[in-house]
């Protein structure tokens, strides 16, 4: 007890010194104690991105994801329902699945045998008895929220109620794109050798984009990203000027269409954490591919709207481009103080076949190599805040004002879980 003390009042004084409008103190990206404390009172309390409804098709589809020392599983049970439960056995806490994927008719512990069923009743305990009260000792549930074709989790018994706020938002904008029927195409895993706030920060900013991602770049209008008005060149102000009046040229197509696009910020202040906004595609205008024409030639959701643009979405520990030809969806998951799991999902048609309707290297091109460009620069990142000469940095008002919302979001919710000392 008096060592959680002395770690809640060094989290405390860490939280305390960060100032408005800057980074934070080193030892929230470096220590031990304040990632376990991460994955107490974020990853344990808030709404996270766990996968995809269309990850787990059909009865026995089982998905095992570990969340920092939790573990859990995603499932679709017998009466196509989609359920999560805390991947630990009831009888002496063995995890049930190994993480990844794997089919089965129910879930056997590979400790004794223990057997439940897809809804999580225990069916079978061998010799505990006929007595033995299985009714008592079934999984534990995880809450679990299907958000247009995305899956979320929270792992409190209490979670935050304010997920409504993104389904209300986002499915509608999802709807379009039918997520739940479409396919993973491809899935990459990227280790980081950096803290996840370093991840999310990275990924919530492109400050430098211009000059680290070249070939996502050329989908990307670096406008759409904050600029200083006061240090623009003739010829960038040009380019603003020109990019606020395609917005709203777009924007009356896309209210014609019945296509939501204007951003949403539920941040500072909210639970559960997300930025949404209906991008305009750069280049040829029609997908994140090195010549930024759709990839695809079946598009998702049956709907042949190429100029759609790109419907863009934030969370807590997730990111998401979705596409009129594909979706990449990310996840990031904290797997100690210096390493993080990045999860990159492409999603296409559900009919859509490799070497006829798309090309796998096409499709994934931009993401692939910017996850390795940003893999990179989190590395950077976390040697340099490990180092004794790091301070924290202000941050650009212009183009890093997400970060700071992050920032001040992080310092909020961790103060609210009893972090403040």
């Amino acid at each position: 007890m008096l060592m959680e003390h002395r770690t809640r009042d060094g989290l405390g004084a860490w939280l305390a010194a960060r100032r408005p409008g800057h980074s934070l103190p080193a030892p929230l990206y470096t220590s031990e104690d304040a990632w376990l404390a991460d994955c107490d009172a974020i990853f344990s309390r808030h709404w996270v991105a766990v996968g995809l409804a269309c990850d787990v098709e059909e009865a026995g589809d089982v998905i095992a994801l570990d969340i920092g020392p939790s573990s859990i599983v995603i499932l679709r049970d017998e009466e196509d329902r989609l359920r999560a439960f805390h991947n630990v056995c009831s009888h002496r806490g063995a995890r049930l699945v190994p993480p990844g994927r794997s089919v089965v008719g129910k879930l056997v512990c590979p400790y004794h045998q223990w057997t439940y069923d897809l809804d999580g009743a225990l069916a079978l305990a061998p010799h505990m008895g006929v007595d033995f009260p299985r009714g008592l000792h079934h999984l534990k549930p995880v809450a679990l929220r299907d958000v247009g074709g995305i899956l979320y989790a929270c792992l409190s018994d209490d979670p935050p109620d304010d997920i409504d706020e993104l389904a209300r938002v986002m499915e509608p904008r999802l709807a379009p794109y039918d997520l739940r029927n479409a396919r993973v195409a491809h899935e990459q895993d990227v280790i980081e050798a950096g803290n996840w706030k370093l991840t999310m920060e990275n990924n919530r900013e492109c400050y430098h984009c211009a000059s680290k991602h070249p070939q996502l770049s050329l989908s990307f209008h670096a406008a759409d990203f904050g600029y200083d008005p006061d240090g623009l060149s003739d010829g960038e102000r040009a380019e603003s000027d020109a990019l606020a009046e395609a917005y709203r040229r777009h924007g009356a197509h896309w209210d014609a269409e019945g296509l939501p696009h204007a951003a949403v910020e539920h941040t500072v202040g909210w639970p559960t954490n997300f930025r949404t906004q209906r991008l305009i595609i750069a280049g040829l205008g029609e997908s994140q591919t090195p010549d930024t024409r759709a990839a695809v030639t079946l598009p998702l959701g049956g709907q042949d709207r190429p100029w759609s643009g790109d419907m863009h979405l934030w969370g807590i520990n997730s990111w998401n481009h979705v596409m009129s030809d594909h979706a990449v969806v990310f996840a990031a998951y904290p797997l100690g103080p210096d390493r993080t799991l990045v999860r990159t999902k492409w999603l296409v048609h559900r009919d859509a076949v490799e070497g006829e309707d798309y090309d796998l290297d096409n499709l994934t091109a931009v993401w692939r190599a910017t996850n390795a460009e940003d893999a990179h620069l989190v590395a950077l990142a976390h040697r340099g805040v490990a180092s004794a000469g790091y301070r924290p940095g202000p941050y650009s008002r212009f183009t890093e004002r997400a970060l700071d919302e992050f920032s001040t979001w992080y310092v909020d919710r961790m103060t609210a879980h009893g972090y403040a000392g």
